[in-house]
């Protein structure tokens, strides 16, 4: 092992090697990640002729959005049992392990027989909800315990290790989208477990190596009896919880009980938005919390609601938007037809475009004195999405007004997903941003836990609308499309009109200017 604290280490771009081994397990995380999810869809409501399961396309986008909801939910029990019980290192590669047998299950599912496969396939989505809640939250943690010191060098890191992020779900859907359309659905899904078992290996070989010590313990508490019923307490829960997911696992799977994804998408939404008031509620009347905390635990609140409208129109992607690519797009360039499930690396490619001009954007308007607020940027980043959705009511009324007999041009869907990342990089930044800065100091990790609820929460809307895009129901392909634009503008216009007091509410917030 090099004489130099991982800490202190700048061999790697000025920055620790240690950097370099977490960009390129989280890179092979999203690569199997964002590979798996746009083929789902198209899977499971393929005929079983064709090689899927022959879902109704609603029963399938419900699936999807239950399972991208479930896996940033997962990030919850995932951080507390990194810190209380496995220690980050160990609840990485744990996440990493589950994976992997998760992408395993799903890739021989197909081979497995109709009678086996359905279990094989959605024990594999679950094993994936469970490694990444293990594995997402925890490997970012220690991206931040490489620079102790913080700063803007800690910041420069985040944004590497973003970008590693964002390569890995940009080479995924590419490899991915091609193997499963082109080949076969099941060699895309085992693509994208071969890109997991990449990461584990690579973190497995060089975290000893690369990171030293850092994320190998817990923080303990100084009396040993009070620890170990603390750990009794984490390791009974975690156990307790996969016994109960197990008996409805086998329930489900033989047949003794029929879930609806419908149904079951819809309690879940009810659910989460009940936990976040209640959460709300309780902190208001129970959490100790100064008039100026409260004010803008308030503003939380209300960013909270915004940001779950914005990721119910964004986390399409993988359901409306993919079927319109699939059914409706002329995907033939120059003789080649593209795979539907390559769209989805245009949010990607944008991302990594975009980003770097953002920044300079901010740079230019701070040295202009004008500083957005955070309300601002989210109207804003709504307003973005809205005009990406509006864009595709046109697309979806040519193909209504042919009949469902012409293929519209892939622009529409490149021209969308502009303006929708746009809205992104308004949003996901300083949502997370806002969380830190507006969070009373000791509720700061419960906060950052409501912005993955918000975008849980979108996902399950996004899950439960985005399936009614079906070229046998033309007509509902607008509606979809024209109700999501007309939530994002009114949601838009609804933050405007409320910036003005919110902006007294965060009155003293640092960085917040008074320009908007």
């Amino acid at each position: 092992m090099s004489s130099i604290a991982p800490t202190q280490d700048r061999s790697f771009f000025g920055h620790p090697k240690g950097l370099g081994l977490l960009f390129a397990t989280e890179m092979w995380e999203r690569f199997s990640f964002y590979g798996l999810r746009p083929l789902l869809i198209l899977f499971m409501a393929a005929a079983l002729n064709d090689g899927g399961f022959g879902f109704e396309r609603p029963q399938a986008s419900a699936i999807v959005g239950i399972y991208a909801a479930s896996v940033y939910l997962a990030s919850l029990p995932g951080g507390w049992i990194a810190d209380r019980w496995l220690g980050l290192r160990r609840a990485i590669l744990t996440g990493a392990v589950l994976i992997t047998g998760g992408h395993l299950a799903i890739g021989v599912s197909g081979f497995a027989g109709e009678g086996v496969g359905k279990p094989f396939f959605f024990l594999g989505l679950i094993l994936i909800v469970l490694g990444t809640g293990l594995l997402k939250p925890n490997i970012s943690a220690i991206v931040g315990d490489l620079y102790p010191e913080g700063g803007a060098r800690r910041d420069a890191g985040f944004a590497i290790f973003y970008m590693g992020i964002n390569t890995g779900a940009f080479i995924g859907q590419l490899v991915t989208g091609y193997l499963g359309e082109r080949v076969s659905w099941h060699w895309g899904f085992g693509a994208a477990g071969v890109g997991m078992a990449f990461g584990l290996l690579s973190f497995w070989l060089g975290a000893r190596r690369l990171l030293g010590t850092i994320g190998e313990d817990i923080v303990r508490d100084p009396n040993a009896t009070v620890q170990a019923a603390r750990e009794r307490t984490v390791r009974n829960s975690t156990f307790a919880g996969l016994a109960v997911l197990a008996v409805v696992f086998l329930l489900a799977s033989t047949g003794t009980i029929t879930l609806d994804p419908q149904v079951i998408g819809g309690a879940m939404t009810f659910v989460l938005v009940g936990l976040a008031v209640a959460y709300f509620t309780y902190l208001f009347v129970f959490g100790g919390l100064t008039r100026e905390e409260k004010k803008r635990s308030a503003v939380i609140f209300v960013l909270f609601v915004f940001a779950a409208i914005f990721w119910a129109a964004f986390e399409q992607a993988p359901t409306s938007l993919n079927l319109f690519a699939n059914d409706f797009t002329n995907r033939n360039v120059f003789g080649f037809d593209v795979p539907a499930t390559w769209f989805q690396s245009v949010n990607s490619a944008f991302i990594i475009v975009l980003s770097p001009l953002m920044a300079v954007l901010w740079g230019a308007l701070a040295a202009r004195r004008i500083d957005l607020s955070s309300p601002a940027k989210f109207a804003i980043g709504l307003g973005m999405a809205g005009v990406g959705f509006l864009l595709m009511v046109f697309a979806a009324n040519a193909v209504v007004a042919s009949g469902g007999t012409v293929l519209v041009s892939p622009w529409w869907l490149i021209a969308s997903y502009f303006f929708q990342t746009v809205g992104e990089l308004f949003v996901s930044p300083v949502g997370l941003s806002s969380m830190t800065k507006l969070s009373p100091r000791r509720y700061v990790g419960q906060m950052m836990g409501i912005w993955f609820l918000a975008t849980s929460v979108g996902n399950l809307v996004a899950g439960l609308v985005g399936g009614h895009v079906d070229p046998t129901k033309l007509e509902q392909t607008p509606t979809v499309f024209s109700g999501t634009a007309i939530a994002l503008f009114g949601s838009m216009v609804i933050l405007l009109l409320m910036i003005v007091p919110i902006r007294r509410m965060m009155a003293g917030v640092k960085d917040e200017g008074a320009a908007a």
